[in-house]
This record gives structure tokens, sequence and C-alpha cells, in this order.
């Protein structure tokens, strides 16, 4: 595996000292390869299923590798970019200011570099605590005020400490929740400390306890049974393709559940969900994709909540619009979404995925608060 990613870094080494044409061709061919690996990577964290060799190449990666990969790839498209903006320098600009801007473009290439350890070392634990007013059109006044902490997207493994989950369920309590809601991807890939992460789940306090639904790890790791038989011995109803009423007051608020939905088909999106709807009551689905937001506003769910997306984990802003690779596959990327009389909210979730890097979307613990219109 980090073959590979030595022969990026040699390559590098080789174009930036201006080496033979071919160690620049060369390491072209192996910046393109790791591209190809980053755009797999970012696929699987939105849940696509991939199959055949470069899935298998993808899938033997550990995240050290993958972040050299996006590292590499990173600094030779700015290597270019840099070497195309030099060859537009006319030959009247002087000898100080030719120097200028090659110690301009010298730290441009560093700045991949820096802004990956920067994600790695403080965006990726960088926990903050984002707390939304949510205005419900019909809410029953009973649930006016209603507190919702909205946990998702925890991936507790090699990226995610013990400790650092301690912190966030730390935070948590803090906010003294009436409900507590978590939407799944507890755990990235099969060995992870599922057990560890339901008992630290656990200890997170709300008057209503906590529900869940699973995510598409889950799937993956081939442990959806296993999170809903541990997580109900600690208290905690992980819901497939079921329903809980909750009583505040007079109010009803009714809880449905589902497995992470596969994007293809999505004909098949929420199939059967509408069953689980109660007249009367407010209804509230947890679904790990956001992207059955329409079909749950179709059937007549007030509130659907999800994860997924981590707010595509690595984002830029350029001229105020956002830009990331989730915005390639959903509309819904992070924060809160509205049809008709149907509310969605996205939270950018804890933990990472891939690589293990947050740049411009910290992770994020969600206070809901419920408002009626």
């Amino acid at each position: 595996m980090m073959v590979p990613v030595a022969a990026c870094q040699a390559g590098i080494y080789m174009a930036l000292r201006g080496w033979r044409r071919w160690a620049a061709s060369v390491f072209a061919i192996l910046a393109g390869v790791a591209l190809l690996i980053n755009v797999m990577s970012s696929l699987w964290m939105l849940g696509f299923e991939l199959h055949g060799p470069f899935w298998n190449l993808l899938s033997s990666m550990d995240g050290v590798g993958l972040t050299a990969l996006f590292t590499t790839s990173t600094v030779y498209l700015v290597y270019l970019a840099c070497r195309l903006v030099g060859r537009r320098v006319p030959d009247t600009v002087s000898p100080g200011r030719r120097r200028l801007l090659q110690a301009a473009g010298t730290l441009a290439v560093a700045s991949p570099a820096v802004a990956t350890a920067f994600g790695i070392l403080v965006g990726r634990v960088d926990f903050g605590i984002h707390e939304i007013s949510l205005a419900i059109p019909g809410l029953p006044p009973d649930l006016e005020g209603l507190r919702i902490l909205h946990l998702s997207d925890i991936h507790l493994g090699e990226f995610l400490s013990r400790r650092e989950l301690e912190r966030v369920i730390d935070m948590s309590n803090g906010l003294r929740p009436h409900l507590a809601i978590m939407t799944g991807d507890l755990i990235s890939k099969p060995g992870d400390p599922m057990e560890e992460c339901v008992r630290q789940l656990a200890r997170v306090r709300a008057d209503a306890g906590m529900l869940g639904c699973l995510g598409n790890h889950e799937m993956f790791a081939k442990a959806e049974g296993a999170v809903k038989i541990a997580a109900a011995r600690k208290g905690i109803p992980f819901l497939r393709h079921e329903h809980r009423e909750l009583k505040f007051g007079n109010a009803v608020l009714n809880i449905g559940g589902i497995d992470y939905q596969r994007s293809a088909p999505r004909k098949q999106y929420l199939k059967g969900a509408d069953a689980l709807l109660v007249p009367g009551a407010m209804n509230l689905l947890l679904s790990h994709n956001p992207d059955v937001f329409p079909v749950a506003a179709h059937q007549g769910w007030n509130l659907t909540l999800s994860g997924h997306t981590h707010g595509g984990q690595v984002t830029v802003e350029i001229v105020e619009q956002t830009m990331n690779v989730a915005r390639f596959f959903t509309p819904y990327v992070a924060g809160e979404y509205h049809l008709g009389n149907a509310s969605c909210y996205v939270t950018r979730g804890i933990g990472t995925v891939g690589v293990p890097v947050r740049l411009g979307v910290p992770p994020e613990i969600t206070l809901l608060k419920l408002r009626k219109v």
C-alpha cells in the first residue's frame, strides 16, 4: 500500500526539482491514479457500492495511505497551476519580482500539506455545539421548545479514539436534552470497537432516552444485528423499520427509524415507511441517508433527521459558494431543508471516513429546539 504513496512523493520531489520530463510524466500517471482512488473513496463515503479491482485496492488501504495520496495529488495539481502561471509572466518582469513570484509559488505548493496536517490535528477534533431553532408547521403546543440532541457518523476506530468520543458525550450531556437521536455509522469497518461506541452512547443523559437508526457502515461491516442487540442491552432502541411513540404532555411524538437506504434504485426509497406514520402525531423519521427527504415529505413525515455526508468533510468556499465532493451526489449536504410543510436537518457528524481530515466543516454536536411557525 505504501509503495505507490512513496512513488508519488518521490515523483513530487523530482518534478519540483526540475528533473527530466520523464520523471514528471511518471508522476503525472501516479497522481492520476491517486485522484481516481480519492474519487472512489468519496463515492464509498457517500454509500455507493463499488466492485472490481479498483474497489478492492481502495478497500485494502488505510487512512494513512489515503491521506498521503490525497496530499500528493493535491500538491501536484497546485504545482501544475503555479507552473502555468509562471509561464505567463513576461520576460520584462524584474528579477526581484520574479523571485517573489517563485517564492509565492513554493508556498502555494506547500499549502496542501499544511492544510492536510491542520485538518488531521485540529479540524478533525474541533468538536462544536451547533444549536438550531427549527420551525415546524403545526407543531403541537406541548412540543414547543423540545430539545433534541442529534449525533451521527461517529466512526469510532483508528481516527476517533475513545477519549475523543468521551469528550463528545460529556459536551452533549451539558446540553440537557429532552430526547437524544443517533442516525447511524457508529463504526467504519469490521473489527472496529462497536461495543465501546454503544457503551459511550449509553452515557448520554436525556429525559426520554436515546433512539437510533443504522447507517451504511453497519451494513458494510455486517453488524446491523449486533448493533441492535448490543444497544438494546444498554436501553437504546435502534429502530429497523419500526416506530416508537413518546408522549410529552398531551402531544404524541412518533419516531420512525429505517435502515440505510441504498442509493440505487431510488424508486425503493422508504418503501413501506408510510405504515410507520401515526395520524394526529408529530412524525419524526430517522434516516441515515438524507436523499430520502423528498419521499419522506410526500409520505407525510413532519421532520427527517439524517447524517451520512459529513458535510462534505473537506469544503472550500469560493465567491460565497461552498464546494465539496458531497454536492456532486446530493443536494442535502448539511443544515436545514424544507419542502412544503416538511423539514429535514442533516448534521455534519462527529467522525471521518476515508481520509481522516476535516477542512471547513468541523464535527458537529447538534441541539435542535423545536418551535411552532
